[in-house]
């Protein structure tokens, strides 16, 4: 019979995608429960203060390394407190579904300060693997957490084998190579933006003339807004949760109706869906600048052919940018939808492929080939 832990991670998507960022840790409540979540949310909202700041952008875009070191740094100041506040969430929330027993204040406070550690522990680690190792090392934690999830999903489904069900799994086999070879296509994708540079004479030497491309990216915005979309789907649940507490029918029916909407079937996917898809041209916009690659290419004697310099080339790249946008928003959407339509169609939890953890697992690969790929050139030179 399965704990009630169990259960309610099952039944919770948001603890679920929380479970994931914290690489399986949050499931078995250790010391690590908060996984990088804290450091991706800080990293998140400072990108999103660059709209609002000038500095935070001239620091971010215009700066260099120098900049981008101490962006990171204060993304890194952001991490504890968030930790704290996602920390004490969290076990409240833990305490009132009945994982956890109840807790005195300094429990709670002790608790806190453990969990917070766990996690800047793991920033930590992260950056350590990224500035000695191969890849992105807040990536290859997440990464570790989903991977060792699949030797207890692979024995659920075989306790669960059923031989007159054998065409269900070949279908399961076959529907999954198509949609991983997808999302790989999709993932590197790119839209080449043709720039040449003008000639130049310098000490009677000629230089630029060059061809070469800008890529512009199908998926600018990665699994960002998938998390957008599902912080926003929480609220409706947490609200569900407050009415039914009540002592009146009108709320306990508008509660019922919430929690039966927005935890699962056709509505709850089609809001998913176009949060997904909104959330895409959102944070592509917050992230991509066309204006900034417009001026950086006039300053270094770039322009792409037919195209005026300046205003015009940053008209042209927005352009551009919003028509791949929404193939990937398209993309996006239905990669975070996907999961559920599986689970409808074959009735098995199991059995369903897609989502933020495909995503991920799919997009740290290919970073680690290319990086593998790059040492091994590295070494043959």
């Amino acid at each position: 019979m399965p704990s009630k832990r169990s259960v309610v991670f099952a039944n919770n998507q948001f603890l679920g995608l929380l479970n994931v960022f914290s690489g399986s840790g949050l499931s078995n409540l250790s010391i690590v429960m908060l996984g990088v979540g804290p450091y991706i949310t800080g990293s998140i909202i400072m990108q999103l203060l660059t709209m609002m700041s000038p500095k935070l952008k001239a620091l971010y875009h215009e700066e260099g390394e120098a900049g981008r070191k101490k962006f990171t740094q204060y993304s890194r100041l952001l991490t504890v407190p968030l930790a704290m506040l996602q920390g004490y969430g969290l076990l409240v929330l833990l305490s009132r579904q009945g994982v956890l027993a109840s807790m005195t204040p300094f429990d709670m406070f002790t608790n806190i300060l453990i969990v917070t550690a766990g996690s800047v522990f793991l920033m930590w680690i992260g950056e350590l693997i990224s500035e000695f190792g191969v890849g992105n090392g807040v990536s290859l934690i997440i990464f570790g957490g989903i991977v060792a999830s699949i030797p207890t999903a692979s024995s659920q489904i075989l306790a669960a084998y059923d031989p007159s069900q054998i065409p269900l799994y070949l279908m399961f086999l076959a529907a999954s190579v198509v949609i991983v070879t997808g999302v790989i296509v999709m993932t590197e994708a790119e839209r080449p933006v043709p720039i040449t540079y003008a000639k130049r004479v310098r000490g009677g030497k000629m230089y630029g003339g060059v061809s070469t491309y800008l890529p512009l990216r199908v998926n600018q915005a990665g699994v960002i807004p998938i998390i957008f979309a599902l912080s926003i789907l929480l609220f409706p649940q947490l609200i569900a949760g407050f009415l039914t507490g009540l002592n009146n029918a009108t709320a306990q029916a508008i509660g019922e109706f919430l929690q039966v909407n927005f935890t699962g079937g056709w509505i709850y996917s089609f809001f998913y869906f176009v949060l997904v898809f909104l959330f895409t041209y959102f944070y592509t916009a917050v992230t991509f600048d066309p204006e900034a690659i417009a001026t950086n290419l006039q300053k270094s004697g770039a322009f792409i052919p037919g195209v005026r310099p300046g205003s015009a080339t940053a008209e042209h790249i927005a352009k551009i940018l919003t028509r791949t946008t929404f193939a990937g928003a398209l993309f996006l959407s239905a990669v975070a939808v996907l999961p559920l339509g599986m689970q409808a169609i074959t009735g098995n939890q199991a059995l369903a492929i897609g989502g933020t953890a495909l995503l991920i697992v799919v997009s740290v690969v290919l970073d680690l080939i290319k990086k593998l790929d790059a040492q091994l050139s590295m070494r043959e030179y």
